[in-house]
């Protein structure tokens, strides 16, 4: 098995530690990984997922590597930084505007990280269920499916992206369905009619399974291809085929299989950099003829090609209808039968009922089988033979080892008693995780601590994760963290629907606990937390009276802990008057269905973000928030979120005013964040927390950073020191909670409730079961 060390570019100070289950680890615990920086194609053990509602627990028997897809992702990986650069130049514009803001230094670590996060390969498995999540209804434990499950032993795949397996259908076989149904969609959209002449150029895997299908469908088909063995594979399907390595010319040719005519329709199949394959396709097509992008090629178009014939274009996308809308393949919701006849599972069942009926024949187009511990090698073949056509990879049929645990060998305010060591569980290993928090933990001169054990649900992000920042084990059930007796502190670093109750039981479990923001997503949830705070123990809802924890809860506001930010509170603490406060956030767009959007999962973005800055603005300032009002851009059609681009104004305690202008409608240009205090004919104005700039200050007027510093060190080391040495919380609970409901409030004012003065205070009217579910 190849070194996992060849996935990063930079040594971790700790050791990189062996992933063993206390003796030989089964084939089943596998996943194939890739890593962009280097292009290495590696295997790694990692624990087993645990399914979500809606989701399979499949072991896999066999899985397709994707010829074009992968050997193109690969390929990009071995790539050098400016070839990289110069085949994405969209991304190298972000690079360079997110310098422009956040500065040099902290954009090069972004980029790195980013290249250095490996991800798994393979979209083509076939298997048997292990376990169903709730909510599945249409499988059950022992059916043989397919799905779009990565290269791994055991994989976790939403229901909507399953289909079963026909007895008459075996492993292999199926292996082939979901890139089978790429290619028709593509045959969907052109909607051949029986008889039709149609062209396929491109005859790799997804060409030769289109070429078939196109057949069985009553169509005549010719294949085009510049290799000779692909073209004599079309013409034994029953297609007629052109070789372009002998020089024919394939407009010409086109017009002769259509006799003169033009054909009906086109199919490019291909994967070039050149806009040639959609030239011809025009070329010889008829008056009013279909053209069909299934692969990837140049599109410089001519207008000519298309204007006198009235040619139609379009770009096939993926499997079919459902392909990457989040509530048909994440949440389950189907489209209606009688209104969406094809959809991408629909078209997983279509792709298998021709297998089954012998008018879809893959065993001609499997080069070779290769078990998944070979993949890597594999994928060097791959890229040197271009002749290869289906590389199968192989499991064991044995049950598949299913552990959740792999170990690596070798008022109310809060307050905590010291702790010898601090042993530390992460829960959550995202992209927040291991390009922020994880690097700081084991920095050395940061933070001491012991790195014991991560979780995350799919598994293998916890096994990267553990070999690259040198943790003890890699979970995939977050429990295995709150039951050890020996890990003192916890960070929960997942989705924010997830916080409240990971808190809660952590806090039962008598752990200290970093929680990134936010805190909770509704009032609900901050009473359950409060209630454990206050000496209460939640079981089913109830409380009971109990001893309070005497633990550690920090809330990732990060922003108070940024050295500026401290200078700042410091020159302002000898104030004598009240203080004007603007906070400026350009935000950014972010997709209305990203899931930081969703009420439910990621409460919004004032809810989850705007509370950073609330809070900052709290630290400041040094009072209690006593009023909130806010508004929000007015409605308009074709604008779907209008939540994002907001003014919150803040009234504290003594009479200072704050205002947080957050903006998702400006330009990444322009810098993200900007503070600006105004005080007894003073201006403190700190820029994206890299430059403090002072007006009317005596003896001060600027001081400047070589990086940007948003405080995460400093939080992290400062929330380390307080665990091992006691004492109070490093945020109070009552600002703790008195920020959560500020950040409420905002968005009650703007959905027509009137500001709420006192948002610290108690009794405040409870957001129930409807903040819950996204009301």
């Amino acid at each position: 098995m190849c070194p996992l060390s060849t996935f990063f570019v930079r040594e971790s100070p700790i050791p990189r530690r062996r992933l063993t289950l206390g003796g030989e680890l089964d084939e089943t615990m596998k996943q194939l990984l890739h890593n962009f920086h280097t292009g290495a194609v590696t295997v790694v053990e990692a624990p087993s997922p645990r399914p979500a509602r809606g989701e399979l627990l499949i072991q896999t028997r066999r899985s397709l590597i994707s010829a074009g897809t992968e050997r193109m992702l690969v390929e990009f990986g071995h790539a050098n930084l400016l070839a990289k650069a110069k085949s994405q130049p969209d991304k190298v514009q972000q690079v360079l505007d997110k310098i422009r803001t956040d500065g040099l230094w902290t954009t090069l670590d972004a980029v790195k990280s980013k290249l250095d996060q490996p991800i798994p390969l393979g979209y083509c498995n076939a298997g048997v269920v292990l376990s169903a999540g709730e909510g599945v209804t249409r499988f059950a434990a022992g059916n043989r499916i397919v799905s779009n499950g990565p290269h791994a032993g055991v994989v976790r795949v939403p229901q909507n992206l399953c289909a079963h397996i026909p007895d008459a259908v075996s492993d292999d076989e199926a292996a082939f369905t979901v890139l089978a149904a790429v290619g028709l969609q593509g045959i969907r959209l052109a909607n051949p009619q029986l008889g039709e002449r149609v062209v396929v150029i491109g005859l790799g895997l997804v060409g030769l399974m289109t070429t078939q299908m196109l057949i069985a469908n009553g169509c005549q088909v010719l294949g085009v291809d510049l290799d000779a063995q692909r073209c004599a594979l079309a013409r034994q399907f029953g297609a007629e085929s052109i070789d372009l390595s002998t020089g024919i010319d394939p407009v010409a040719a086109g017009m002769a299989f259509s006799r003169g005519r033009g054909v009906d329709a086109v199919l490019i199949t291909a994967s070039t950099k050149s806009s040639d394959p959609v030239h011809q396709a025009a070329q010889m097509s008829r008056q009013r003829g279909r053209i069909v992008l299934v692969g990837i090629t140049g599109l410089a178009l001519s207008r000519a090609d298309f204007y006198e014939k009235e040619l139609s274009f379009q770009v096939s996308c993926s499997y079919g209808p459902g392909r990457y809308d989040v509530n048909y393949e994440q949440k389950g919701q189907d489209y209606p039968f009688g209104f969406v006849r094809w959809t991408e599972q629909r078209n997983f069942e279509a792709v298998l009922a021709l297998m089954a009926s012998n008018k879809l024949d893959v065993e001609p187009l499997i080069s070779r089988r290769v078990p998944l511990a070979q993949a890597p090698a594999a994928y060097q073949a791959l890229r040197s033979d271009r002749q290869l056509l289906g590389v199968l990879l192989t499991y064991p049929d044995q049950p598949a080892v299913r552990d959740t645990v792999v170990q690596m060998s070798t008022p109310l305010e809060g307050t905590s008693q010291p702790a010898r060591d601090v042993v530390v569980g992460v829960i959550g290993a995202g992209n927040f995780a291991s390009r922020v928090v994880l690097p700081i933990l084991t920095k050395r001169d940061v933070t001491d601590v012991t790195l014991h054990t991560i979780a995350a649900s799919g598994g293998v992000s916890a096994a990267v994760a553990a070999h690259k920042f040198g943790f003890q084990q890699a979970t995939s059930d977050y429990r295995a963290i709150l039951d050890n007796p020996e890990i003192n502190t916890v960070f929960i670093l997942t989705r924010h629907d997830s916080h409240a109750q990971l808190v809660v039981e952590a806090l039962q479990a008598g752990k200290h606990v970093f929680v990134e923001k936010p805190l909770v997503l509704n009032e609900t949830e901050l009473g359950r937390i409060e209630a454990i705070l206050r000496g209460g123990v939640l079981a089913d809802d109830a409380v009971s009276p109990a001893t309070p924890p005497l633990v550690q809860l920090l809330v990732g506001y990060n922003r108070r802990f940024a050295p500026l930010a401290v200078r700042m509170r410091e020159m302002i603490a000898s104030r004598t008057q009240p203080l004007s406060l603007i906070y400026t956030v350009n935000a950014g767009a972010i997709p209305p269905d990203h899931w930081t959007q969703d009420p439910a999962i990621g409460g919004g973005r004032i809810i989850g973000e705007a509370c950073h800055f609330i809070d900052f603005l709290r630290f400041l300032v040094g009072y209690p928030i006593v009023d909130v009002v806010a508004r929000r851009m007015g409605e308009l059609a074709g604008l779907t979120v209008t939540e994002d681009k907001m003014t919150i104004t803040l009234s504290f305690a003594d009479g200072s005013l704050g205002t947080v202008h957050y903006f998702a409608n400006g330009s990444k240009q322009f810098p993200k964040e900007r503070i600006e205090v105004f005080s007894e004919e003073r201006v403190l104005a700190l820029d994206n927390f890299k430059s403090l700039r002072g007006y009317g200050w005596k003896g001060f007027k600027q001081k400047r950073l070589w990086r940007q510093d948003k405080g995460h060190a400093a939080e992290v080391a400062a929330f380390v020191e307080r665990v091992a040495s006691g004492g109070d919380w490093l945020i109070p609970w009552s600002e703790l909670k008195e920020v959560t409901l500020a950040t409420f409030r905002a968005i009650d004012t703007t959905n027509g409730t009137k500001g709420t003065k006192d948002s610290g205070a108690e009794g405040q009217r409870s957001r129930g079961e409807k903040s819950d579910s996204g009301s």
